[in-house]
């Protein structure tokens, strides 16, 4: 009995020096630790990763509409790497572009994978885009001192249109050839030069063998001019500070991103990652126009020849115009006046939950913008493209006449005295 209390005593001794020698341990390394981390920052490369991630002040009521513009960029290393991937195996000729990409989904390994990843990758780029816009738009992101990174995030949309038409051609299936027609056909609308510049952008007199090449090199090239946009983007972010939801800029309320809202993004990344793999592993051509597994033929033209479904308000916008100019001039306004809106701002009041009057015009903006989402891809008859017309005379009306005129009504009201 003896024996076995002092075998029990020793084993309780060994365990308390190991415990102790452990704190010591610790304490040494948490005493080392500032200095540590003073030398790593003093290389530049880590000291703008600190300033810029780690302890970036962050407004403490950042919601998970914020959480878009991450997204937003994991979307596009996504879409990078899986197109590198697939550029290995893709071919750009008219002949065996099909071909190629039919070679990948079935004889490649796990082609299958990284090409739905690539597809249903640009239709999810585009939902987190939209929502990272219309968080921007509910909570004023545009107004002033923000223009400039409003005007930014706006060039980087057009460079996403131009990736992601440029991108659906080179399947080479009969939506591909036909879209890729109908869209450059629209440059002869330019007067005396048009025929001249969609012969250019052609290479000849038809969509052929070098408007493939084309396309293909400037869907390579442009995702790398939208990375550095990105960086511009997120450069002229930090230099003003990010947007809070109750539209304050004093800065009294800032807490570092990491680990606070770090966490809440990646998060925000499970959440993104879920619905992704539905929509790759459930419906990975849910997103996608069953005519484009039809190998392209120019002398069979679809009965219904439709975009993607993230072009389908602007392609609305075009259908209801009858005049091919202005169609075309109208459909290129309804980006570009994204541009113009933090200039013709006259709200002093960023979040629009405070502006009762312009929160009820903002959500007839949304309601028809999905509506003219829908008419995009109906058939071309009257009903549809008057139901359009409608839509577009809101859609320009909401940005050139509402947005300020209700800014000056509202600031009107709130300097009224009652007696």
């Amino acid at each position: 009995m003896s024996s076995y209390n002092n075998v029990t005593k020793t084993d309780g001794n060994v365990r308390l020096t190991l415990l102790k020698n452990l704190v010591l341990i610790l304490n040494n390394i948490k005493s080392l630790l500032p200095l540590n981390l003073t030398r790593i920052n003093k290389i530049y490369l880590f000291d703008i990763l600190d300033s810029h991630v780690f302890h970036y002040p962050t407004p403490i009521c950042f919601t998970y509409a914020w959480s878009f513009g991450a997204l937003a960029g994991f979307s596009l290393v996504i879409q990078i790497i899986s197109g590198v991937f697939l550029s290995m195996f893709y071919v750009p000729h008219i002949d065996y572009a099909f071909d190629s990409v039919e070679y990948i989904m079935r004889d490649v390994k796990n082609g299958w994978l990284i090409r739905y990843i690539h597809s249903n990758g640009a239709s999810m780029f585009f939902i987190v885009v939209y929502a990272h816009m219309c968080r921007g738009l509910y909570y004023g992101s545009y107004i002033k001192p923000r223009e400039a990174l409003w005007c930014s995030g706006v060039i980087i949309f057009l460079l996403m249109m131009g990736t992601a038409f440029t991108g659906y051609v080179l399947p080479w299936g009969q939506m591909s050839f036909w879209g890729a027609t109908v869209i450059t056909s629209m440059v002869t609308a330019i007067p005396v030069a048009g025929k001249y510049i969609v012969e250019w952008l052609w290479g000849g007199f038809v969509v052929g063998n070098p408007t493939l090449k084309r396309f293909y090199s400037i869907h390579f090239v442009l995702p790398f001019l939208i990375v550095g946009l990105s960086l511009l983007h997120l450069a002229l972010l930090h230099k003003v500070g990010s947007n809070s939801p109750i539209g304050s800029d004093t800065g009294v309320d800032d807490v570092p991103f990491y680990p606070y809202f770090f966490l809440k993004d990646a998060f925000a990344l499970c959440v993104y990652l879920l619905v992704f793999g539905v929509f790759v592993f459930y419906y990975p051509n849910v997103l996608n126009h069953p005519d484009n597994y039809v190998p392209a033929d120019p002398l069979q033209t679809p009965a219904h020849v439709v975009p993607e479904w993230y072009f389908l308000p602007f392609y609305a916008i075009l259908r209801s115009i009858p005049h091919k100019a202005l169609g075309i001039i109208a459909m290129g306004g309804a980006i570009l006046v994204l541009l113009v809106i933090p200039f013709i701002n006259t709200s002093y009041i960023r979040n629009t939950t405070f502006r009762p009057i312009f929160k009820i015009f903002f959500w007839a903006f949304i309601a028809d913008f999905v509506i003219l989402t829908w008419i995009g891809q109906k058939p071309v008859r009257n009903t549809f493209i008057f139901v359009g017309q409608i839509g577009t005379a809101y859609y320009f009306i909401f940005f050139l006449i509402i947005l300020p005129l209700v800014g000056k009504i509202e600031t009107i009201l709130a300097h009224y005295k009652t007696e």
